[in-house]
């Protein structure tokens, strides 16, 4: 949460999408948590925010995303926006982390600014989701997340049914979700959202190719898009979420080029 560590992160990405063949997207998150050199001085924290980092990220071009953590304990939704409107007037794009553990206001506040996408919305009330479609806000739903924490899991099927296009995600991180098997997400969102295999696949795809605003060149097969493929060693679509604990990815082709596979 220091200005260089944060700085150097983003350069580490940059650096990443040159060397290699997976593609990233860069997110400045400095609004993750309060320093601990900052308690007592939030507002002092959200300036340097707001007038130093987010000027900078976007300056270097270093990021295309801001993201901010909107929860009890964390940052307001008042805070929030304040970091977020800073976000978009130096031209980056929006995102917000909320509703984890408590409904403070976050996901109106990501519908109020047509955020790209809100992530975790566990606790997402009515009015947090209706303001998510008039957005047009992705929901990116963690799974796993809820799984390792023995947490309750979002409302996906209410989502879906108002029109909120639903994505999921890993959330790979040493603190509330250390796995980063995407299969295992996908069988959870089956599961525990109660999605049917093809709207797995889709949250998997397309929608998340939307959460970073990639839908219209991935997520999905289609003339004119980048030929980025799985092939499933398995029978039909059911299968994958029938199957669990086992990787069940046989090939794995990036721009029309195959990356690797197995037996």
């Amino acid at each position: 949460l220091e200005p260089e560590q944060e700085y150097k992160q983003l350069r580490v990405i940059r650096r990443l999408n040159e060397t290699q063949p997976v593609e990233l997207a860069a997110t400045f998150m400095g609004a993750h948590a309060l320093p601990e050199e900052y308690r007592g001085r939030r507002e002092d924290y959200i300036r340097l925010l707001c007038r130093e980092m987010i000027p900078y990220a976007a300056r270097e071009g270093l990021a295309e995303f801001c993201d901010v953590f909107c929860e009890t304990g964390v940052f307001t939704a008042s805070e929030s926006e304040q970091i977020l409107r800073a976000a978009l007037a130096h031209g980056l794009k929006v995102k917000i982390h909320t509703d984890e553990i408590d409904a403070i206001g976050g996901t109106e506040l990501a519908g109020a600014l047509s955020a790209v996408s809100a992530e975790h919305l566990i606790a997402a009330t009515d009015r947090g989701i209706a303001a998510l479609a008039k957005g047009g806000t992705v929901a990116v739903l963690l799974p796993a997340t809820s799984f390792y924490l023995g947490k309750p899991y979002a409302r996906a099927r209410d989502m879906i049914a108002a029109g909120v296009p639903v994505a999921v995600a890993s959330d790979f991180n040493p603190g509330s979700c250390p796995s980063l098997n995407l299969q295992l997400v996908m069988n959870l969102a089956c599961w525990n959202y109660r999605l049917t295999p093809e709207e797995v696949l889709t949250a998997a795809t397309l929608n998340a190719a939307a959460a970073i605003c990639r839908a219209d060149r991935l997520g999905s097969l289609e003339v004119g898009k980048q030929a980025d493929l799985v092939i499933w060693d398995a029978p039909n679509l059911d299968y994958i979420f029938y199957r669990f604990g086992q990787n069940l990815a046989k090939t794995v082709i990036k721009r029309g080029v195959v990356a690797t596979t197995r037996p």
